[in-house]
């Protein structure tokens, strides 16, 4: 008889403790973990530079990185108080230098005083660098936890993630308060959205930038698949984009991952801007055309600035005075108080950037192609130079906000999104929780 009844309860606790299982499992199933990551970046207003926050080491702190769109990695400067129990160089001939395909993975002998975050003897270098003052070095790959998300919510978190420490004199000219650049490079396996990619199989190496005009409002970086979402009214601002491929630029190392396209022709209020074909193609290195975070406004070759400063100004109003410019910066300025606004900014000549075929073109707005420099001027935010060591156009930040881009590494190609102001919507009015 007590047998019995001690087997009769014995199925009972049985029962009771998989029935608790059961529905553990079920809860933990019905959580929906996230399939992209918000990452918030804001507009510095005296370096207009693109900053975002990562979380990094042991204890976990937030760090400011300058975004880096053709950056290979995420880079830190390791010698301004550095402080992780977690963090670990990656020594040569590992699987971890093979996996970030280091330029140096022979074993050497760098590091002459007391080992510390980033100086290291017998680990793994690679070539990375500062594009703000066009600065490269080899730089000491190591590994340490990041994530992405504050507390209590952290999104993602990543034990061992690969990132290089670089000297504090290369990191200059970044915006006050940072000490890291966060690179988002198509061509390198460390890159944050490759790297995220390969960690978890929930992302896929792809990632969307939405630049906010605003140096109070943030915009955002969505990292992995869409949709992409933005509030009032909610819109998936990645449906109906224009895409191009990416286009190789085989002089450059596997560590500068820049983003190249192909520009076949620019139009302007709808006319063709005579310019000189060659420089749009790459060649030996040079020409063609570059997406950058970190040049504030579109750059152009100065024999193309020429024509496009020209046709500007013959698609302008009769009644709009030239002006001199009141700033070295731009080379065209004009008076604005014959200008209207419109939902897309001021009313001025629309400019077409045409990609490798002609129904595949980025229609940039008067929000993005001049600026207010004083009550009564604005000018063409585009600047003009002689571009002898880079691209013949490099497309800056400025043009880019309140524009998606999304960068589809897998199929490798980038796909433009027109104005979110013609939605009457913003970067800024992102989903702020996953």
């Amino acid at each position: 008889m007590l047998t019995s009844k001690f087997s009769s309860s014995s199925n009972i606790y049985t029962f009771i403790l998989l029935f608790l299982l059961l529905n553990i499992i079920s809860l933990r199933s019905s959580i929906a973990l996230p399939t992209t990551l918000i990452l918030p970046v804001t507009k510095d207003s005296s370096t207009l530079q693109y900053i975002t926050v990562i979380g990094q080491r042991t204890p976990l702190i937030p760090v400011n990185f300058t975004v880096h769109l053709g950056g290979a990695s995420l880079l830190v400067d390791c010698e301004s108080g550095y402080n992780s129990s977690t963090y670990k160089p990656v020594l040569c001939k590992s699987k971890q230098c093979s996996f970030a395909k280091a330029e140096f993975n022979d074993c050497g002998s760098f590091c002459l005083s007391k080992p510390r975050p980033g100086c290291n003897n017998n680990t793994c270098h690679t070539l990375d660098g500062n594009p703000i003052i066009d600065t490269y070095t080899g730089v000491e790959l190591a590994e340490d936890v990041l994530a992405i998300g504050s507390k209590p919510v952290v999104l993602v978190s990543q034990p061992k993630f690969i990132f290089t420490c670089i000297k504090s004199f290369i990191m200059t000219h970044l915006a006050k308060g940072v000490t890291g650049i966060a690179g988002f490079g198509h061509n390198s396996t460390i890159s944050i959205p490759h790297q995220l990619a390969s960690l978890d199989s929930r992302f896929t190496s792809k990632f969307g930038i939405c630049l906010s005009s605003s140096t109070i409002s943030s915009g955002v970086i969505f990292i992995g698949s869409s949709p992409y979402y933005v509030y009032n009214p909610m819109i998936d601002i990645s449906k109906n984009l224009v895409y191009t491929p990416l286009v190789k630029n085989t002089f450059t190392t596997s560590k500068f991952s820049e983003y190249h396209v192909k520009v076949s022709s620019i139009r302007i209020a709808g006319k063709n801007v005579p310019l000189n074909k060659t420089l749009l193609s790459i060649k030996q290195g040079l020409g063609g055309t570059r997406i950058s975070t970190t040049t504030p406004f579109t750059i152009l070759h100065t024999t193309i600035y020429d024509a496009v400063k020209t046709a500007f100004i013959n698609a302008l109003p009769k009644n709009v005075t030239i002006v001199e410019p009141p700033t070295k910066q731009f080379g065209l300025c004009f008076s604005s108080k014959n200008i209207r606004n419109t939902n897309v900014g001021p009313d001025v000549p629309v400019i077409d950037i045409v990609f490798h075929k002609k129904s595949a073109f980025w229609r940039i707005y008067g929000a993005n192609s001049v600026v207010q420099v004083s009550k009564d001027v604005m000018c063409l935010s585009f600047v003009g130079q002689d571009q002898t060591r880079a691209p013949s156009i490099e497309i800056g930040g400025y043009q880019l906000e309140e524009n998606l881009l999304l960068f589809d590494l897998i199929e490798k190609k980038i796909g433009f999104s027109s104005s979110l102001k013609l939605q009457q919507t913003s970067c800024s009015k992102y989903e702020k929780t996953s």
